[in-house]
């Protein structure tokens, strides 16, 4: 059921945490959604006494003075305060952080990586494997690249990041992120934005998965300006989609393991933390599915410069330079005049981190590509 109260998008989602998901659409819209009727205030953020005895609180993606600022309202079960034992560090050896300590630096050129096996007991936070990284996560500048390996789901075991943002590119199975905000399926020829912060589990229920992922330090990814492309065309604002409200209210001994200035530590908690009943604002995890992305491309002669394919970008302190920008060469004609070759070889300040998603029967594989400015 849609409604529309106050310029806002509502949808309601009346039962918990189930098999079916649900999505809203649209780009940095200003959501409201809950799973429960009149448990989201209305006028107000914080009332005196919220409804069901629920407890409000604010997750913050920028600062307050920020324009325009990101932040949702959450109306959860339990504070996500309450947790029974101190943060303990604990050893994740093969998800790294900039900057790179190795003294020995892989020397500038073209290089291409083998296919990395899996294993049996691998879950979103052990499995993942770092690619290379650029910048320094504790100035909050740079990104990383990973590849994940899942082979089973994390049970009573949550994960947040207080370093970044990810972006996930799957490239086989499929997976199912369970968040405070709601749920999101992901599988290939989709991506999805993780904001930083925001707790969740990761649960396999097509495997064994393995994909992409761009740790984002910096700035959080938005949709490029479009210039003379003018409104339509690249990715459109409604093609992003952000889950409606769904909530565990279960006390079971659990954990949470949150990533900070490039190392993890985890608490024991004794309750899920995704107990938010309803929420309302603009700091959301979203999905994109990337078949909708429609490309623009040479009409007569020469190659447009692959800034025209981007799908995101995260903008760095310096006005037209991105701190990350992803691009996505998917099937599309290509027909000119006066030229045969590939687009051209280039070299820059960007470096160009490419991948190929998994092929389907009914299309070519689309090469989605993450470019990091190093400089």
């Amino acid at each position: 059921m849609n409604q529309h109260s106050s310029g806002r998008e509502m949808t309601r989602a009346v039962s918990a945490v189930g098999t079916e998901t649900h999505y809203m659409p649209g780009w940095a819209n200003d959501f409201e959604t809950e799973a429960l009727p009149g448990a989201l205030p209305q006028g107000m953020n914080s009332p005196q006494k919220c409804e069901y005895g629920l407890y409000g609180e604010q997750l913050s993606g920028t600062a307050f003075t920020a324009n325009p600022p990101e932040r949702t309202w959450t109306y959860r079960i339990r504070p996500s305060v309450k947790h029974s034992t101190r943060y303990i560090k604990i050893d994740v050896p093969y998800w790294k952080s900039a900057p790179n300590v190795d003294p020995d630096v892989t020397s500038l050129g073209q290089y291409r990586w083998d296919p990395v096996p899996t294993a049996d007991g691998l879950n979103w936070i052990t499995g993942m494997r770092t690619m290379t990284t650029a910048g320094d996560v504790n100035t909050q500048v740079g990104m990383a690249s990973h590849i994940y390996l899942v082979t089973e789901s994390m049970v009573d075991d949550y994960f947040f990041s207080a370093d970044s943002e990810l972006l996930v590119v799957p490239q086989e199975g499929k997976l199912r992120f369970y968040t405070e905000l709601g749920i999101i399926d992901l599988q290939p020829q989709e991506i999805g934005i993780i904001p930083r912060g925001l707790v969740y589990r990761v649960e396999l229920l097509e495997g064994p998965a393995r994909g992409f992922v761009c740790e984002n330090y910096g700035q959080k990814f938005e949709m490029p300006g479009r210039g003379p492309i003018g409104a339509n065309c690249m990715a459109n604002p409604r093609d992003f989609k952000a889950p409606v409200a769904a909530f565990e209210d279960r006390e079971v001994p659990s954990t949470i393991t949150v990533k900070w200035c490039g190392q993890f530590h985890r608490t024991e908690i004794g309750q899920s933390p995704l107990d938010v009943v309803a929420w309302h604002g603009n700091y959301t995890p979203y999905k994109y599915d990337l078949t909708t992305y429609c490309p623009v491309g040479a009409i007569l002669f020469d190659h447009p410069d692959p800034s025209i394919f981007t799908v995101l970008t995260a903008p760095s302190g310096q006005p037209g330079t991105a701190n990350i920008d992803f691009v996505l060469f998917r099937d599309r004609w290509m027909v000119a005049e006066n030229t045969f070759r590939p687009p051209w070889y280039h070299k820059n300040i960007m470096s160009e981190l490419t991948s190929t998603a998994s092929m389907t029967p009914s299309r070519r594989a689309s090469s989605p590509a993450v470019s990091a400015c190093t400089t």
